[in-house]
């Protein structure tokens, strides 16, 4: 059974002590093996009680973030890139000393929409950016997770086949591709090609809905989806991922455009969540069996 997780942002919109508090004891409630913390303003944190709650709790943690044009690793600028690169090494770092072995989201460019296509010289500095930091997390034991996104969130990366490029143009052994069901069901053609393509380079998976709420309440075809994980053998996290106007982040919410209210109660969102997410792998798992 693969391990299960769930994006912070279900429980709260910051990391101060008391909102980590809320993140790490509602994740193990709700039953999750791990949580994982967006590092959107992360000077919040306080990293020793962060490590100290994961291990009271005995909870896995991986760290995500988006970067911002003003810090855009796929810019032409060089003290862009350079800032860009700064802010990845410092997710990082962070990920690293609160015990986290994964780290992952839009770390080749703005989480943002682009008002024009990536430009040659922006993309290879993106590459350049990304073997750079890739270098810096395997010292640290950490993998790195390129996130597929829509072409509202990047002007570089919105199909599996787009990332699989570019990773092999970064080479780096602990770099893999992120994908998110979310955003596959914006920009791919189904839900099975893009994970059989990825094989035993997909790194990290989000699940999902199409508007973002219950699972079960959208239009992705889920089945489909955990059939081809279960096709490629896939064993790492699959984390869940939720945003409503309820529980607000101030860097990351409006990037992500969280204008509607599609939940109250995030405790019962996750609880569904889970029985979802591990309903759907198990049935997977047994008709591979039994294929």
């Amino acid at each position: 059974m693969n391990k299960l997780g769930v994006h912070a942002l279900v429980w709260a919109g910051d990391l101060t002590p008391e909102s980590t508090r809320k993140v790490l004891s509602s994740t193990k409630e709700a039953g999750f093996d791990l949580a994982e913390l967006s590092l959107h303003g992360p000077k919040l944190m306080d990293l020793s009680l962060t490590r100290d709650l994961l291990q009271e709790y005995g909870l896995e943690v991986g760290c995500s973030r988006g970067l911002t044009f003003a810090a855009d690793v796929s810019s032409e600028d060089a003290a862009t890139v350079a800032r860009g690169v700064a802010m990845l090494e410092e997710a990082i770092t962070i990920t690293s000393e609160i015990g986290g072995k994964y780290f992952g989201g839009i770390l080749y460019g703005a989480m943002a929409k682009y008002s024009a296509p990536v430009t040659k010289k922006g993309r290879q500095n993106a590459i350049d950016s990304i073997k750079h930091i890739a270098d810096f997390a395997l010292k640290k034991d950490v993998k790195l997770g390129l996130e597929v996104v829509n072409r509202y969130e990047s002007n570089l990366l919105n199909t599996a086949s787009q990332a699989l490029a570019l990773i092999d143009e970064v080479g780096a052994p602990n770099v893999g591709v992120h994908l998110d069901t979310y955003h596959m069901n914006i920009e791919e053609s189904d839900f099975m090609q893009p994970v059989l393509l990825c094989g035993d380079r997909l790194a990290y998976v989000h699940i999902g809905e199409s508007n973002r709420g219950y699972l079960g309440s959208g239009t992705i075809d889920f089945s489909q989806f955990f059939h081809a994980l279960a096709m490629v053998d896939y064993k790492g996290v699959v984390t869940f991922e939720s945003f409503s106007s309820t529980v607000v982040n101030e860097e990351l919410s409006n990037a992500l455009a969280i204008w509607r209210n599609l939940w109250d109660d995030g405790m019962d969102l996750a609880k569904h969540a889970r029985e979802f997410m591990a309903g759907g792998i198990n049935a997977a798992a047994k008709a591979k069996a039994h294929h």
